[in-house]
């Protein structure tokens, strides 16, 4: 079942994809993060409102601001090489940051190669250009079928490869994290970047679908 995109991520955050079902209850190391998090107010290291401050503030991100990146970079050549070459200078451009400590790299998907992105540990994720991950990403059922089988999982989301496609899972990290930058879809080279920027989703951006143009709108390039 293909999932509908939705701006501000609601939807799309709560949205179950068959085979990737969210855990029903909390890993060893979702309890050991909790726990941190107690002792650490407990201990007054941090505040109970510096935590819901930034919390509040990592939720109000939304992939709309990933979706505004992939948008110039098929717009404009140059950025998209900047964008590929050194991701947090390119990012800057357009007003983004990354947390700290991490580093951003931008693979792309090309008629030869297709790219997905996981976190096999846990669910590291470019928070402040896609907002909060979606539950299936945190599954366990997701992080550990997509590196075993990965064209299956990724069928499940409606997205069927040529298998002459070279398919690659990149796995994020704590100092890493990764962003797709997909395919532009053919008949859009005239397109305004807010235009192209409306036909990138969530989802795309980790490599699990592809966007598409929509039906009315489709023509030849």
């Amino acid at each position: 079942m293909k999932e509908t995109h939705d701006d501000n991520n609601t939807a799309q955050n709560h949205s179950p994809h068959p085979g990737s079902q969210p855990d029903v209850k909390l890993s060893y190391r979702a309890s050991r993060i909790l726990a941190i998090k107690e002792l650490l107010t407990a201990k007054h290291v941090i505040s109970t409102t510096e935590l819901e401050t930034a919390i509040n503030s990592l939720k109000s991100r939304n992939p709309t601001d990933g979706a505004k990146v992939i948008a110039r970079a098929w717009k404009d050549p140059s950025f998209k090489q900047r964008l590929i070459a050194n991701s947090e200078v390119a990012i800057s451009e357009l007003g983004y940051a990354l947390d700290q400590h991490t580093r951003l790299i931008v693979v792309e998907n090309t008629a030869a190669i297709h790219n997905v992105i996981v976190c096999t540990l846990c669910s590291c994720y470019p928070i402040s250009l896609l907002g909060p991950p979606p539950d299936w990403y945190k599954s366990f059922g997701y992080r550990s079928r997509v590196v075993k089988d990965p064209r299956s999982v990724i069928k499940e989301f409606g997205l069927l490869l040529d298998t002459k496609i070279e398919l690659r899972v990149h796995d994020s990290t704590a100092d890493i994290r990764y962003l797709v930058l997909p395919m532009q879809p053919t008949g859009t080279s005239k397109f305004h970047e807010s235009e192209l920027a409306e036909l990138v989703t969530r989802d795309s951006m980790i490599g699990v679908s592809n966007p598409t143009l929509p039906k009315h709108r489709r023509s030849s390039d």
